[in-house]
């Protein structure tokens, strides 16, 4: 759903939603993952609602290489020592399920399984 006035990552950003924040500027929002993956995951969004990659084009350059720019200090801070994976799913076919654009970084203490998020349960 694309409707910005019912995107759960919109009403994070707005504050209507509360989430366990770990940063935050003007142009991107990270915070744990309340269903995580792995012992270490937390996610990073934008505050522009962009659906996802399909959305992102050129111009979204500064604000998609910020966010990629963060993700290994944002990791170190949160206790990925050894690694880390970054996961960004697209569409239905990528198992989007937040139709805001959005990224996972996750880690822990040991090597992380061959599985990324928790698949789409049918």
């Amino acid at each position: 759903m694309s409707d910005t006035k019912h995107c759960i990552f919109c009403r994070i950003v707005a504050g209507e939603i509360p989430s366990k924040k770990i940063y935050e500027d003007e142009v991107m929002l990270a915070f744990h993952d309340i269903n995580p993956a792995a012992p270490i995951h937390f996610l990073m969004i934008p505050k522009k609602h962009l659906v996802n990659l399909y959305d992102a084009d050129i111009r979204e350059q500064a604000l998609l290489g910020k966010m990629l720019g963060m993700a290994g200090q944002l990791a170190r801070e949160q206790g990925c020592d050894d690694g880390f994976r970054v996961v960004i799913n697209n569409g239905r076919v990528g198992r989007q399920e937040v139709y805001h654009l959005h990224i996972h970084v996750m880690g822990g203490p040991e090597p992380l399984g061959s599985r990324g998020p928790a698949p789409l349960k049918e």
